[in-house]
């Protein structure tokens, strides 16, 4: 199959309503650049199938061993067993063979027209809400043509489309990519790039860079998103840069969304046996984020 008409999806979720206007089918691609230490979908980091396992599920029926050709499942005592993820290739043999279903493999390939398919079957409530399809992950620009594609054919059949995006990739993906979409949903996880290497793995320039053409040459709108996370990006002067930046050079912004930071991501962590210490910090009250919010206001943006 020539390239970009296949690709990895993890995901596909109806009825949403918090990732573009109306309600929206979101696809969910795999693969990411950023090692965000927060990141609520670890399982979507590799651009490959991972392997989730549930361990609290597992009877210890050891069903799953023989059938793995790879030999990464190791029985241990108590019933349990260890999966060698050096080993392990995600090809899912042993899925089926769990009558527990504590195993599962995260990510699957589809074709454009599967998803577009599918992403379909929900026009009529696009068009009575002024909804449509948001790609998102992952990080979208990690297939880029894979991602396009999908765009091009829901633009055809006048869908509307939103792309969620970190925006760290050469400014050519990125703008072979927004040729075919209606609104950019920007995460911006702090602007000292320093800070965002530390918390993320790379720095911010070129995504802050991508960020301004988006804006300046494409004429796309954006919305701002930024996950707030106490003790790495809450510093009040953060705000305050995040919404100089976005005033003055951002003339497509059409509000913020500031994220509260949740836990969801910690038990996806354990299904994949990462062996990194787990990130912790607390989860920001509503009063904290009502403070960080009127700090962005101070600039004239709208902030939800």
């Amino acid at each position: 199959m020539n390239s970009g008409e296949s690709g990895i999806v993890f995901n596909i979720q109806h009825y949403c309503i918090h990732d573009g206007p109306g309600i929206r089918t979101n696809v969910f691609l795999k693969g990411c650049p950023l090692r965000c230490l927060w990141c609520a979908n670890p399982e979507s980091n590799a651009v490959h199938p991972q392997l989730m396992y549930l361990s609290d599920k597992c009877t210890g029926c050891l069903s799953c061993v023989p059938v793995c050709k790879n030999n990464a499942i190791t029985p241990l005592e108590g019933g349990k067993v260890k999966n060698d993820r050096k080993l392990c290739t995600g090809c899912g043999e042993c899925v089926p063979a769990c009558m527990a279903e504590a195993r599962e493999i995260m990510g699957s390939t589809m074709t454009v027209e599967e998803v577009y398919q599918e992403a379909a079957m929900d026009e009529l409530f696009y068009g009575t809400s002024g909804g449509g399809v948001t790609l998102t992950g992952g990080e979208v620009l990690s297939q880029p043509e894979f991602a396009r594609n999908i765009l091009k054919r829901c633009h055809d059949n006048k869908i509307h489309t939103a792309v969620e995006t970190c925006g760290y990739a050469p400014w050519e993906a990125v703008r072979e990519v927004m040729e075919f979409v209606d609104i950019v949903l920007y995460d911006m996880k702090h602007m000292d790039s320093e800070a965002h290497k530390r918390g993320t793995g790379v720095g911010n320039e070129r995504i802050l860079d991508n960020l301004y053409r988006i804006s300046n040459e494409l004429k796309i709108p954006v919305i701002a998103r930024t996950p707030v996370i106490p003790g790495y990006n809450d510093q009040p002067e953060n705000m305050k840069a995040m919404g100089e930046f976005l005033s003055q050079k951002i003339p497509t912004c059409q509000e913020v969304n500031l994220l509260p930071y949740h836990k969801l991501g910690e038990g996806k962590r354990d299904q994949l046996e990462y062996e990194e210490t787990q990130f912790h910090t607390h989860v920001p009250s509503e009063e904290e984020m009502e403070t960080l919010r009127q700090i962005i206001r101070e600039y004239g943006i709208t902030v939800k």
